[in-house]
């Protein structure tokens, strides 16, 4: 009957089968068949009905059953476990567990039914639960008593390797609860001896790595303590530094890396792990620091796992997120500069387009950098960033280099600019070196500038050009360049009366007092105005007064056709115009000055000298609104003088200082 039993289960005649076993051990009675098969036959019988819970019975009443050899049990819970599966765990456990007090239990049939019940799992749930009786049945005295010895040194490896590959399952879903109690168990089958330090330390660093993932960093804490007691190496020194990100330790973490890079098994790829663990944490600081150290290994001969351009990109892109950092940016733009110097523009940037878009990132972040220093009023640190820009672009292929030309060109501009506006900030003259090399920066920028076509660059780049080498060249007392610079610039396109009025204002104030260049400016803005449709006689009369100031300073305060000339041209101006148009203050000025200076000539003796004078002051009065009472007194003075001067002696008769 048990053959035919065995026939029918092979058929999958399942009914079949525990009819046979039903007759066989209800003819016998007591005495009926109790054969160690039967039991096993009913139970795969009662699965394969899908009848569940009879199975369950069938397999409960073996473990009372001493008959049954420990390969028929082991097998029997392995055929049951895989047609129930999840739902089967439980008994899975009670008949493994009843079994362990019924008789021996060998190591080799324990392995067998955890790693059955290990399994591969049915999703996130399944591995959950199954890991949890798999806990439960691998921490059982009973259990690990039976790997103890070292008759069993293969099977406690296999155990152990079960449990490992069960937890890292479960660490790679991110159940790290479930991970962390599965390698907590495997720690169970590793023997406490020298040979087997570098394994423990192992399991407490992948312990540590769980209690990380569930934020119990003391915990953590104390993982990998005891693993650096067993094996100190970098692995331990970054689990450590993990930690304290993770606390918000932005100093111990910083700490931590200097202790990274003195193990003995440390790799540059750490650093750039960090720096990644770093940002993701958010603690910058601790970023710039790990990259920092970075840069120093990149002399070393050791292989990087990166470029040395992408770390330094990433350190300014990482310190351009917090503010006040200017400084440490133009640090590593500066080294940057420095490097692609030294190992030249396609060792450092990389070649083709992507070398280029590196290159031009570099400068474009130095201008950027420039600008926001110079409107933060920082110009010592913006003509440092602007330097860059121009240092940068040298670095390409002529070609490369002529389509960057306005750029470079207004770097160099307004680095000088952003030199001259510390140096008035800080009230420091500039010493000789750096005038010297701002000189060198606008001969660069003046070549550039010759070459560009018309439009290319804004006027206003031109004029702050023009206004730089003027100030510079002063300094080193070179006149002639000065008046040559000025008068290119007003034969350009890009000139205009305005322009021209600003330089020749510079130009007659201050140390850089140039009487030629500012006579020059001044007359050439002055036609400029005269013949626009519209002048604006404000300015006019500003130009007028100036030129006559500096024409009275050069020449001196004597008899000079220079300057009454421009007495003059001013009454030529005023000639037509209606009234007021032309300033009135400014013509009371033109018709007092040029009376007053008859006084020295008639002193002097020099009556013809006197008369040109005054008549030159009767005449500026006559146009001025609300002189006619200076005007009166000037005409009776004259008409007088006409009368006497040839009587008298020339200084008893001198004209009155008109007030």
């Amino acid at each position: 009957m048990r053959f035919i039993s065995a026939v029918h289960l092979q058929n999958g005649e399942f009914e079949s089968v525990i009819k046979c076993v039903k007759v066989l051990r209800e003819n016998g009675g007591e005495k009926g068949d109790h054969h160690a098969s039967l039991p096993v036959l009913a139970m795969k019988a009662w699965l394969g009905l899908g009848r569940y819970s009879e199975a369950e019975k069938e397999l409960k009443g073996m473990v009372v059953n001493k008959g049954i050899p420990e390969g028929v049990w082991v097998s029997a819970v392995e055929t049951y476990f895989h047609a129930v599966g999840n739902a089967g765990v439980e008994t899975t456990k009670g008949v493994f567990l009843g079994l362990l007090e019924r008789c021996h239990v060998s190591a080799r049939a324990a392995l067998r039914v955890i790693h059955r019940v290990v399994g591969d799992g049915n999703g996130i749930e399944g591995l959950r639960t199954r890991g949890k009786v798999v806990a439960e049945l691998a921490s059982d005295e009973r259990v690990v008593a039976l790997f103890a010895s070292e008759a069993v040194a293969k099977e406690r490896t296999a155990m152990h390797a079960v449990l490992w590959n069960c937890g890292s399952g479960n660490f790679r879903l991110k159940d790290y609860e479930t991970s962390a109690e599965m390698f907590e168990k495997s720690m169970l089958y590793i023997p406490h001896d020298l040979e087997n330090r570098v394994i423990r330390a192992k399991g407490y660093r992948v312990l540590c790595l769980c209690y990380l993932g569930l934020t119990q960093l003391d915990r953590a804490q104390e993982y990998i303590n005891e693993a650096e007691k067993l094996d100190p190496n970098i692995i331990c020194a970054f689990l450590k530094f993990k930690i304290c990100l993770q606390k918000n330790d932005h100093c111990g973490a910083t700490n931590q890396i200097q202790k990274m890079i003195s193990c003995p098994d440390f790799t540059p790829d750490f650093l750039s792990l960090a720096a990644h663990e770093a940002v993701a944490s958010r603690a910058l600081p601790v970023a710039v620091a790990a990259l920092s150290n970075f840069l120093n290994f990149y002399n070393s001969g050791k292989p990087m796992p990166t470029t040395e351009v992408v770390v330094l990109r990433t350190l300014v892109t990482i310190l351009s997120q917090d503010l006040d950092k200017e400084a440490e940016v133009l640090k590593f733009l500066k080294q940057a500069h420095k490097r692609a110097s030294e190992l030249g523009a396609e060792s450092f940037f990389g070649k083709g387009e992507v070398g280029r878009r590196e290159q031009n990132w570099f400068a474009v972040t130095s201008w950027n950098f420039g600008a926001k220093c110079g409107k933060e009023k920082n110009y010592e640190l913006c003509a440092e960033f602007l330097r860059l820009v121009s240092g940068f672009y040298s670095l390409m292929g002529v070609g490369q280099m002529e389509e960057n030309n306005v750029t470079i060109c207004k770097s160099l501009i307004m680095t000088v600019s952003a030199m001259i506006a510390s140096e008035n900030q800080n009230t420091t003259p500039l010493p000789d070196a750096e005038v010297k090399h701002a000189v060198e920066l606008l001969e660069r920028a003046g070549k550039i500038l010759t070459s560009l076509s018309v439009g290319n660059i804004e006027g206003d780049i031109h004029f702050i050009y023009v206004l730089n080498a003027y100030d510079m060249h002063g300094r080193l007392n070179n006149l002639e360049s000065q008046h040559h610079i000025v008068k290119n610039f007003a034969g350009t396109k890009t000139c205009s009366p305005q322009y021209l009025l600003q330089i020749g204002l510079n130009a007659s104030q201050g140390p850089r007092f140039n009487a030629e260049v500012a006579t020059f400016a001044l007359s050439k803005c002055l036609s400029g105005f005269l013949s626009s449709p519209s002048p604006n006689y404000q300015d006019v009369a500003l130009i007028v007064r100036r030129l006559i100031a500096i024409a009275s300073i050069h020449k001196g305060n004597t008899d000079d056709d220079a300057v009454l000339s421009m007495y003059k041209q001013a009454y030529r101006i005023m000639v037509g115009l209606k009234e007021g148009e032309y300033p009135t203050e400014e013509g009371k000025w033109l018709a007092m000055t040029a009376w007053n200076r008859a006084a020295i000539p008639v002193r002097m003796g020099e009556i013809n000298v006197a008369k040109k004078w005054m008549n030159a002051g009767l005449e500026l009065a006559r146009k001025v609104a609300g002189m006619e009472t200076y005007q009166a007194y000037m005409e009776d003075y004259v008409a007088e003088f006409e009368k006497k001067f040839h009587t008298q002696i020339a200084g008893e008769i001198q004209p009155q200082q008109v007030q």
